[in-house]
């Protein structure tokens, strides 16, 4: 990045975090650093005692089902990300116990080029309940904890349709952000084949090539950056583009995704953006400027309610949001892709 000034600091505050405080910061719509805020968990104690202590932690309070594990070979240089056709991901899959995985993870520690390995996004409360129950996040009481356990990994900016407080309990841990008006200067891959579940960017923020991607400097003007340290979280807020780096052989990190409050039955807004594109993407020119007014006036209501000259008994589904709305909507969407060629 030597040909790119340094980014911008992401934001910080120390903890102890209120509710109240928790909830202004949110409003901001903005990314957080909230220092020490895990800081008393006891898997960070032991994290702090050595990576064999947070890794018998572990397993002495895992369950006997099996985990979910990637690797990709030394060359990948850590990255999770795809071949160089693009026609499949540099990492391989497999299954088995918790306790074989952080084995291994300790023995990769003694080889000078190893492996890149992950277990990724386990749910924490059916992989190791007793670890659930001793490290709890008061901010969020009612949102499921996910693990992250891996060595030196990169993960690819990507975004989630969800907001997000990730918690770093062992090792450090280098977040990059950038906001969604960044997302055509991130350059994302294919949708359908993605190693992250959403498009991930195709710029490799450890060596970007401008003659390839010469807007990712755009983007490089608005990101923002952040280490953590064990007992340390970030604050990410919805649609965040985000790319991750884990810095020491052992690193653990504990998330929590939620979606935002929204009226019961609505639908996603990734199916839509889907039937979006198979509907809009390849139209000629001067329709897509016709349903782009169209989403506009309807959907993103930019010019005010588009039914408030409306009488209350004939807004229809325009009308306020509520499940039997919701439920008519879906009717007439299924009507349609039946009679659809």
């Amino acid at each position: 990045m030597t040909e790119l000034p340094a980014p911008a600091p992401i934001p910080e505050i120390e903890a102890p975090v209120t509710r109240e405080a928790f909830e202004e910061i949110r409003s901001a719509t903005r990314p957080v650093i909230l220092r020490g805020l895990v800081g008393s968990w006891p898997a960070v104690e032991a994290a702090r005692r050595s990576d064999e202590a947070i890794c018998q932690y572990l397993i002495d309070r895992s369950a006997s089902r099996p985990v979910d594990a990637i690797a990709a070979p030394p060359r990948a240089g850590g990255r999770f990300f795809y071949t160089d056709d693009l026609r499949s991901l540099n990492f391989v899959k497999a299954s088995g116990p918790l306790p074989a995985f952080l084995g291994d993870l300790l023995k990769a520690k003694t080889i000078d080029a190893p492996p890149a390995m992950a277990v990724q996004s386990e749910s924490v409360e059916t992989l190791a309940p007793p670890f659930a129950r001793e490290n709890v996040l008061a901010l969020l009481p009612d949102v499921a904890p996910r693990i992250w356990i891996g060595n030196r990994i990169r993960v690819a900016p990507h975004y989630d349709a969800k907001e997000n407080v990730a918690c770093c309990v062992a090792g450090r841990r280098r977040f990059t952000l950038f906001p969604p008006q960044r997302t055509a200067d991130l350059y994302p891959g294919p949708f359908e084949l993605t190693p992250a579940g959403t498009p991930v960017s195709m710029v490799d923020l450890a060596e970007p090539d401008f003659e390839e991607f010469p807007r990712f400097a755009d983007a490089w003007s608005e990101a923002e950056v952040a280490t953590l340290e064990p007992g340390d979280a970030i604050y990410i807020p919805y649609g965040w583009w985000h790319g991750v780096e884990s810095l020491e052989p052992v690193s653990i990190l504990v998330n929590y995704w939620w979606a935002p409050r929204k009226p019961e039955g609505v639908g996603s807004p990734y199916d839509a953006l889907l039937h979006a594109m198979l509907s809009f993407k390849h139209l000629p020119e001067d329709q897509r400027a016709v349903w782009r007014e169209m989403l506009d006036y309807y959907v993103f209501e930019r010019s005010g309610d588009p039914a408030a000259h409306l009488p209350a008994q004939a807004k229809g589904i325009l009308g306020p949001p509520n499940p039997e709305l919701f439920a008519q909507m879906r009717g007439l969407i299924r009507r349609a892709l039946g009679t659809a060629g």
